[in-house]
């Protein structure tokens, strides 16, 4: 019983799901998908029964698993196997006993290829397996499993049988591991596609508007999305919770079914010790097949932005909950081998492996970097948080990696999952330098604005929607950048600047009382039509992207004492959505949110409206050449009245789209005034769309 007991460790530790370090041929794809484990399984299952018996020309003083690095006083080496009569004979008359219903072909592949092992290179056996079947004859002798093999012998139907099971259900489990991996993959990125699609069908535009009122756009509870939850974490709305909890349910129910157990088994001595390794096996497959996912989702260049009206925002909230999910399984998969490393009393020396520190160092990586995450690191320690969160993934990811290749070299594809997260990773990273490439190095001019806002001008660069700014003389962290919305793409002239100056002077106070608390006549102040199409004609127009920036501290403070400095754009990003079906849209702004809408709003064809809460009036004056001819109301200083001016614009018969870009409140009660009206009893065709940066 004991002598069995180290036999079943033994085999235990030579199988690929089942501890220490094994190294073999580079397979290609993943197992089951152009990765073949054991197949036949009747030949590997003949020779696995021999591993556990030293040959004629077995070195003693070490003896080595083959496919393994353990030592217990004997060692079988390649040329050993590939030329010891004992061992050739007694395996061809098993394979030939256990494999009739094989073709011979598969036969001699197999034996051409495995019976000195599994290396890249070894050497091939002396005869072929049809010479060694000759000079067998029929044994007469049975081996005594871990006995010594030293003439042609049978091998017992209980060895044979244990051992076939093994590798038969273990290659089983692989496969639909990695099958479960695959559908978790695809459907991560397949499903926003299709369910984007919905879009285009023509739903009737009330029923429509109703549903996405109730079902989609409504915070999940509440009254609050932008807005965090105790400045901890946001709520999601319904939609983006649906899909949060179709993450949830499609890992769990994949880690959760198509579990199987054959007995007797020479690697598992019970049901649920052979549960157990394959349970935890998914965990680390699914756990590989969800990091290229989260990476995706993270991306500023993320293809499914191209594919599906979601937004960056939603797309960077998906990443924060897939992450934890991933970071879930790989605890899972860790501490369930380290309970069955103490129980076999191998943990000593398991620990001390490099694939194991490495597997070890990945997870407490994803352990440490999800709690270093929450929305109050971010919003305060934003470049620190980048920094760490760049640091510590790229850690995770080589973890992986080395996990993997370090355990079992590239045999079985475990490795793929985690190319496929660098590739996502290397895509994302090459399109950003290729856009900074693009741009080159430019030269930032700065105007201040009044005690609030700047505006930053940067000749020769073109683009729309918003860019990521790097100035690389501010600061020394050189990588360091920020998101930027584009308010206008032509820059203004010296003349326009004098000209615009003479008309609206801009208040250098910022005293809401002295400037007035609630301005709707500023449109009728600035509407000349006439004078603004002469200056639009005879104006030189000069190529370039103009920001307005809200100085709030940090890096963007430091700025207003600069009136130049270089600057590097990595543009653009976030086209505009074509909301062209649309008869009506309303524009809400707050701030700097203006320069988001502005340019969706000139290039609608339908009618359109601008409402634009600010602070002080020197944003509006600086925004006047963009927005001069627009209709508009702007409240300076003043709370808006969303839902009543929501409810004086929309008319029943009309299909509106209302677009809010600004603070996390105002986005918030926009969004509810939206669905009210939406809900309401009216026939009432109305969308809702959030342009916002998230962190």
């Amino acid at each position: 019983m004991a002598h069995r007991s180290v036999l079943l460790l033994s085999l235990a530790l030579a199988n690929p799901g089942l501890g220490h370090v094994s190294t073999g041929r580079a397979g290609h794809g993943l197992i089951g998908y152009g990765i073949e484990m054991y197949k036949p399984a009747c030949a590997y299952a003949c020779r696995a029964v021999l591993e556990s018996s030293s040959l004629n020309c077995t070195s003693h003083g070490g003896m080595h698993m083959p496919g393994m690095d353990m030592h217990m006083g004997a060692e079988t080496e390649p040329n050993c196997y590939a030329t010891d009569d004992a061992f050739l004979q007694t395996l061809a008359y098993c394979i030939s006993s256990r494999c009739q219903g094989t073709q011979a072909w598969e036969l001699e592949r197999y034996w051409k290829m495995n019976v000195a092992g599994r290396a890249q290179v070894q050497p091939d056996p002396k005869e072929t397996y049809q010479q060694a079947l000759e000079k067998a004859g029929t044994p007469t002798e049975t081996l005594v499993s871990g006995n010594p093999l030293n003439k042609t012998s049978k091998i017992t139907d209980d060895d044979y049988t244990s051992n076939y099971n093994a590798l038969i259900i273990f290659e089983d489990m692989e496969v639909v591991h990695e099958k479960h991996g695959i559908i978790v993959i695809v459907l991560g990125f397949a499903l926003p596609i299709l369910l984007s699609l919905l879009r285009f069908v023509p739903w009737p535009q009330q029923m429509a508007s109703k549903f996405n009122a109730i079902f989609i756009d409504a915070p999940l509870f509440g009254r609050r999305h932008r807005q965090p939850i105790g400045n901890i974490a946001h709520v999601p709305t319904r939609g983006q919770a649906l899909f949060i909890f179709y993450m949830f349910a499609i890992n769990i129910i994949l880690g959760s079914v198509s579990f199987r157990s054959v007995q007797p088994n020479a690697w598992f001595a019970s049901v649920s010790a052979e549960i157990t390794g394959d349970v935890t096996n998914r965990m680390g497959v699914l756990s590989f097949a969800n990091l290229p996912l989260v990476i995706l989702y993270a991306g500023r260049n993320n293809i499914l932005l191209k594919l599906t009206n979601w937004s960056h925002g939603t797309f960077l909230l998906l990443h924060r909950w897939l992450a934890f999910i991933c970071t879930l399984q790989a605890c899972l998969h860790s501490a369930i081998w380290l309970q069955i490393d103490v129980a076999a009393k191998t943990h000593s020396s398991e620990s001390k492996l490099a694939y194991w520190i490495w597997g070890a160092a990945a997870t407490v990586g994803m352990s440490i970097l999800f709690p270093s995450s929450i929305l109050p690191i971010r919003e305060k320690f934003y470049e620190l948080f980048l920094v760490w969160h760049i640091a510590i993934s790229i850690i995770i990811v080589v973890g992986c990696y080395l996990h993997m290749y370090l355990r079992f070299a590239h045999q079985w594809g475990y490795e793929n999952w985690v190319f496929a997260a660098m590739a996502v990773w290397g895509f994302d990273r090459i399109l950003r330098v290729l856009k900074l490439a693009r741009n080159g190095v430019k030269t930032a001019k700065v105007t201040i604005i009044d005690d609030d806002y700047i505006r930053v001008d940067v000749e020769g660069v073109s683009g729309e929607g918003m860019a990521y700014l790097y100035f690389p003389t501010l600061t020394w962290r050189v990588w360091e950048n920020h998101p930027f919305s584009v308010a206008a793409t032509v820059l203004p002239s010296s003349d326009h600047k004098t000209r615009h100056g003479s008309e609206a002077p801009t208040p250098k106070t910022t005293d809401i009382e002295k400037i007035g608390a609630h301005e709707t006549t500023v449109s009728k102040v600035f509407d000349s039509s006439s004078e603004t199409n002469s200056l639009r004609k005879h104006t030189p127009q000069i190529v370039g992207l103009t920001f307005l920036v809200r100085t709030r501290g940090g890096l963007t403070a430091t700025m207003r004492s600069r009136t130049s400095l270089p600057v590097l754009v990595e543009s653009p990003y976030g086209s505009h959505p074509d909301l062209s079906a649309y008869s009506l849209l309303i524009g809400i702004a707050g701030g700097v949110g203006v320069t988001a809408i502005a340019p969706l709003i000139h290039h609608h064809p339908g009618r359109t409206k601008l409402l634009w809460g600010v602070r002080t009036r020197g944003i509006v004056d600086e925004m006047h050449h963009q927005l001069a001819d627009l209709d508009k109301e702007i409240f300076i200083g003043q709370r808006m009245d969303v839902l009543e001016a929501l409810e004086r614009e929309c008319v029943e018969k009309e299909r509106i789209v209302v677009v809010v870009s600004g603070p996390p409140g105002l986005a918030d009660e926009v969004r509810m005034a939206v669905n009210a009206l939406a809900r309401g009893r009216g026939k009432l065709s109305i969308h809702l769309v959030e342009e916002s940066f998230s962190w």
